[in-house]
């Protein structure tokens, strides 16, 4: 009975169905070129901070610009964090909705896995930097959270650079794993990194939103009528003191999944993330990282110090150890206690090789970083740091791993890609073929 397709609950990395593996198939080529721009920005930034030309990198983050009257005189640093990942995560939201709706979450069968490795993903570099920094002053233990996040865009660049091509099963699990994880960090900057409150600006938000919420639910798709609505949202938002990214979540959550009316084409959230991740992994996430990875080595007091202050080392345990043990230890206990099986052609060697490159923490880790010990603090800098060195160390170890199985993969790629009756369909997800 191992084998009947009918029960998915007893194969732990199933292939899942013939849209939602093509759906994830285009969202993974745009999040890989997104990834690229993100190496790329962030390497400029580093060589820009530590140049003799350093002083013109700082000159320009700290740049202010926007209306003093609405408090929205911001850095162009913070414009990024607070303005641009907004888009950032927005498209997660409907990404998160539509997963929920009409996705692989939408089952608890095919849902505990990823949610399992996403939760243990989070909790073990957790722990790991809190005991690290359990005896540390000076609002050290506020970072707990910098090593739980993963980058799946900077994670596909890194699968980009070393030409390896995960089969569907693997293609899946990992985008649904970083979706769980995206749900997960959104709950931690809203719930633990909110300093100071605000009801009436975050009450008067309800408005705007609402009124986003009521024509989307009607598709209605006119930007000049959507896009103020969302703009006022998100500075209300941000006058209420919790986190402005927070607004792009809620703004997702409220695009409907599914059609009013039976028919081919996407529904409204499809429709729209279309439209925006492009704007996200081509352009927001790169400009972040452009302005939060450029950290001095000098500026931060030398790299034998900063390697030795705890916060780093916490960070790089955390996302080096404490990602690869957390992700790859919640799938065992998954498949222990379901009794299920791997699934055809997963060995527990691919699930090593995605437990460390889930340990590539890099956009939202950065966001935290900042969150928690304050934009260009030393202990921010010092986060940063050990937010690159232990995602780098990830990214080696991951491509050691995976591409130990390259060949593997490319088999099985090969198979999954066979469209021998030019139909559109590849053979392992025809219907006749599934028949047979």
């Amino acid at each position: 009975m191992s084998g009947d397709p009918s029960r998915p609950a007893r194969h732990l990395f199933g292939r899942g169905t013939w849209p939602e593996v093509s759906r994830i198939g285009d969202i993974l080529r745009a999040e890989t070129v997104g990834g690229a721009l993100l190496l790329g920005a962030a390497v400029l930034a580093l060589i820009w901070a530590n140049s003799p030309w350093s002083a013109g990198y700082q000159d320009l983050i700290a740049v202010t610009v926007g209306p003093h009257a609405l408090h929205l005189d911001l850095t162009l640093a913070q414009w990024a964090a607070d303005g641009l990942l907004a888009i950032f995560f927005f498209v997660a939201g409907l990404e998160l909705k539509r997963e929920f709706v009409a996705g692989d979450l939408r089952d608890p069968r095919r849902a505990v896995l990823p949610v399992a490795a996403a939760v243990g993903g989070m909790a073990v570099p957790a722990v790991i930097y809190v005991a690290v920094n359990g005896g540390m002053a000076g609002g050290a233990l506020s970072g707990w959270a910098v090593p739980t996040a993963t980058d799946i865009a900077f994670a596909l660049a890194v699968l980009a650079v070393i030409s390896t091509h995960l089969p569907a099963a693997l293609r899946t699990f990992l985008l649904t794993l970083a979706v769980v994880d995206d749900l997960l960090a959104i709950l931690i900057i809203a719930v633990f990194y909110t300093s100071s409150l605000s009801l009436l600006p975050l009450a008067a938000a309800l408005i705007p939103l609402g009124l986003f919420a009521v024509l989307v639910q009607r598709r209605v798709r006119s930007w000049w009528l959507l896009l103020p609505l969302a703009a006022a949202t998100w500075t209300l938002v941000h006058a209420s003191g919790v986190h402005a990214t927070v607004a792009g979540v809620l703004l997702g959550f409220m695009v409907p999944v599914i059609r009013r009316t039976p028919g081919e084409g996407p529904g409204l959230a499809e429709h729209f993330e279309h439209r925006w991740r492009p704007v996200s992994a081509g352009f927001a996430v790169p400009v972040f990282a452009f302005f939060a990875a450029g950290v001095s080595v000098a500026g931060a007091g030398g790299l034998g110090e900063t390697l030795r202050d705890p916060v780093t080392i916490g960070i790089v345990a955390g996302l080096v150890l404490g990602k690869c043990a957390g992700v790859l230890g919640s799938t065992w206990l998954v498949q222990r206690f379901t009794r299920a099986t791997l699934g055809e052609g997963v060995s527990w060697w691919d699930v090593l090789g995605l437990a460390l490159l889930a340990g590539i923490g890099f956009t939202v880790s950065l966001l935290i970083g900042e969150l928690a010990f304050g934009m260009g603090s030393e202990k921010d800098e010092h986060a940063r740091i050990g937010i690159l060195a232990g995602s780098l160390i990830s990214a080696l170890l991951a491509t050691v791993v995976l591409r130990a199985r390259n060949r593997h993969y490319q088999r099985v790629c090969a198979e999954e890609s066979r469209d021998a009756d030019g139909d559109g369909i590849p053979d392992f997800w025809d219907e006749d073929t599934v028949r047979r």
